[in-house]
């Protein structure tokens, strides 16, 4: 399956014929289910394993992938820290990229991160206008000018500088795509399929605790 940030393809993720079971290997394998990330990266999480899932609201594949995603969460062990970075390959989206990160500013992620996504694929609307994007976080109880004064800080602007620093680093080339320890890549498209992914990600995150716990 060729998955690339221009022709975002999961026809084996999407397939019902294909039982989950047949899916995923027991053990990935490198460069066919996961990808090394060549070099290694840094991580924010202390001594925890970090775990980041690239994504875009404009991609209706993160948004299929989000109820997997939010269900491994609530599982995940206690050393394991789990972080979204939002991407935009191109200015044209950067405001889905200014409302992740204003939403996570204020706190607001629990409450709107889901109706967000829910807006731009099941009403399908657009959310790039900044108006309109005031215009509907403030029908979702939002202050308006606490909007607008984030939406637009210093604060906000340099999280989006981050995240383009973090997805360039990783050399993502779509989405969804789940980094692990700065060591490893995997996502839908490389598992074959949603839960195969997830089946991937346990296997990597229990394979880095393990070499963590040996130095």
């Amino acid at each position: 399956m060729h998955f690339t940030r221009r022709r975002l393809v999961l026809a084996a993720a999407l397939a019902p014929a294909m039982p989950f079971a047949h899916a995923q290997p027991k053990a990935p394998a490198a460069g066919k289910e996961f990808r090394d990330v060549q070099p290694p990266q840094p991580t924010d999480a202390g001594g925890k394993v970090e775990v980041l899932e690239f994504f875009q609201y404009s991609c209706p594949h993160c948004y299929t992938f989000t109820p997997h995603a939010e269900s491994w969460q609530k599982k995940r062990a206690a050393d394991v820290a789990y972080r979204r970075v939002h991407i935009n390959w191109d200015n044209s989206t950067i405001n889905h990229t200014k409302t992740y990160y204003t939403l996570e500013q204020m706190n607001l992620l629990d409450k709107l991160h889901e109706k967000v996504f829910a807006a731009i694929h099941r009403e399908r609307r657009r959310l790039l206008d900044p108006k309109e994007i005031a215009e509907f976080v403030a029908a979702n109880g939002v202050d308006r000018a606490q909007w607008e004064s984030n939406f637009n800080s210093f604060a906000v602007s340099t999280k989006v500088s981050r995240a383009g620093q973090v997805w360039r680093a990783y050399r993502i080339e779509g989405t969804p795509a789940v980094g692990i320890d700065g060591r490893f890549l995997t996502g839908p498209s490389m598992a074959g399929t949603l839960e195969g992914a997830i089946v991937v990600m346990d296997t990597l995150v229990t394979r880095a605790q393990r070499e963590r716990a040996k130095k």
